[in-house]
């Protein structure tokens, strides 16, 4: 069988420009799950399941509106609230597994395909570290190759930003490589840039094994790496904000990118 779900091992960057510079890198993998494959991965992988306990596993209350309901309807409700036009082709999940049980995905990203395999749309998924999460939807330009994009942020993640920001989205879909770098502007310019990066790789028992040694405890390391940052930029004397209620909405709608935002991007 051609299986299109993949393993994606890569790195993430973020880099914070004011009001002093603060950055970190840290090695990581994704797993790139085909909505419609999760059940016949299960059954083929030894150390992979759905919904129950395993050494990598793929939990779908921890996604959409976490009732453990079907992704792919979740999904595709959104795309029709936003007004774009979805086939039923194929819906691909990047985001990491949980390992030994245990999850934290800051960002997982749906692509959207059509029947014919031509992009539609991307789900940004955001999770943060006080339970909430929050999706933005953004149409995908029909032409192919790089995407760029661009919303408002409305969903609060990180207590060292305020709301009053715009994210621009410069992503190069899921191929032998993958990448999502986002760009954060607020009044004064860009003051922050997050990266995602991988090459793809099989997806196997061998595989996974491989990176249960190259990356142990992956998903534990993420959420401690996020609050031993949080420290580093209290020592800086970074102003903490308080938390805004979130978004009633569960989806904000963002849009094609705009020249300027265009010209800001670094992918």
């Amino acid at each position: 069988m051609n299986w299109q779900s993949a393993l994606y091992v890569g790195r993430v960057r973020h880099h914070r420009f004011r009001p002093r510079p603060h950055a970190l890198a840290y090695r990581v993998f994704w797993m790139l799950l085909d909505l419609d494959e999760i059940d016949r991965l299960a059954a083929k992988l030894a150390l992979f399941s759905r919904n129950r306990f395993n050494l990598y596993a793929f939990r779908d209350a921890d996604y959409g509106d976490r009732s453990g309901q079907p992704l792919r309807p979740q999904i595709e409700a959104a795309l029709a609230n936003a007004g774009i036009a979805h086939d039923g082709g194929p819906i691909r999940l990047l985001t990491m597994p949980r390992i030994l049980g245990y999850a934290f995905n800051p960002l997982s990203t749906y692509f959207c395909y059509r029947r014919d395999g031509s992009l539609c749309a991307t789900v940004y998924e955001v999770h943060n570290t006080f339970g909430e999460i929050h999706s933005y939807v953004a149409p995908a330009d029909s032409a192919g190759g790089a995407l760029r994009q661009e919303a408002d942020k409305v969903f609060h993640v990180s207590p060292f930003m305020n709301l009053d920001m715009r994210y621009a989205f410069a992503v190069t879909p899921p191929g032998q490589r993958i990448s999502v770098a986002i760009d954060g502007h607020d009044a004064e310019g860009r003051l922050i840039t997050a990266v995602l990066s991988g090459k793809r790789t099989e997806l196997s028992d061998a595989a996974l094994l491989r990176l249960l040694a190259t990356h142990p405890l992956l998903t534990l390391k993420v959420t401690a790496a996020i609050h031993w940052h949080a420290l580093r930029l209290l020592a800086k004397r970074i102003p903490w904000r308080p938390h805004p209620a979130a978004p009633e909405r569960p989806f904000t709608l963002g849009s094609a990118a705009t020249p300027h935002a265009k010209e800001s991007m670094q992918p």
